[in-house]
């Protein structure tokens, strides 16, 4: 049987986590003591691991005022786990990945700018068992180094023109063209439509993703 992977982005993609980044950003620049950058400017950096968000999000900071940051964040965003804010998923998608998994031939991965921490404990909030492989900041470069979708093929024993990668920030769609993947794009996602030019195909519902990824992969069983 001849495998076949599907990794996803997280953020943006399978979670509507909006609401958690900029409240942890606001937090964590006034913590630190630093104008709060405005909605789109965080947005833009969704899917940038975290040190290389915070470098683009204040360029002219000092690097030891962007690692401060960095913490700030990180402790406001688990600070909003520990008090039960629960994760969100996009519609449809909670069934889509459901209906993927049962799949044999089809694996499923994540690759996503989140720590290890960070993901685990959304996946175990969300009850998400269905990723054989993840790929997390901790790992790897930021993207869209292609490093995160190299180890993923790796791990599964997958060929490049045998998986797809699925995001919704220009980012992804880099990343994948990096590792000679397909790309699909999602616009419900933190990226305008305009900025995934670089995917396959770009989709606007849950139900035609899954269309997509079953002619991107070449039809699935």
């Amino acid at each position: 049987m001849r495998l076949k992977l599907v990794v996803f982005d997280v953020d943006g993609t399978l979670v509507d986590s909006q609401g958690d980044i900029l409240t942890s950003m606001a937090r964590a620049f006034e913590q630190v003591g630093v104008p709060v950058p405005t909605r789109e400017s965080v947005l833009g950096i969704v899917g940038l691991s975290l040190p290389q968000a915070m470098a683009k999000l204040v360029p002219d900071l000092p690097p030891d005022t962007q690692a401060a940051l960095v913490e700030a964040y990180k402790h406001a965003y688990a600070a909003l786990r520990a008090e039960g804010v629960p994760p969100v998923l996009y519609p449809g998608i909670a069934d889509l990945l459901a209906r993927l998994a049962q799949q044999d031939e089809l694996l499923l991965g994540v690759a996503t700018g989140k720590s290890r921490r960070g993901l685990t404990a959304l996946l175990n909030a969300l009850d998400l068992p269905h990723f054989v492989t993840t790929q997390v900041a901790d790992d790897h470069p930021s993207k869209p180094h292609p490093s995160m979708l190299m180890t993923a093929l790796a791990e599964t024993g997958v060929e490049a023109a045998d998986a797809v990668m699925i995001g919704d920030t220009t980012y992804d769609m880099d990343m994948a063209r990096a590792a000679g993947m397909a790309s699909i794009g999602v616009s419900w996602g933190y990226h305008p439509k305009t900025a995934l030019s670089g995917a396959s195909v770009i989709v606007d519902t849950a139900t035609q993703l899954e269309e997509a990824i079953t002619m991107a992969l070449g039809g699935i069983t």
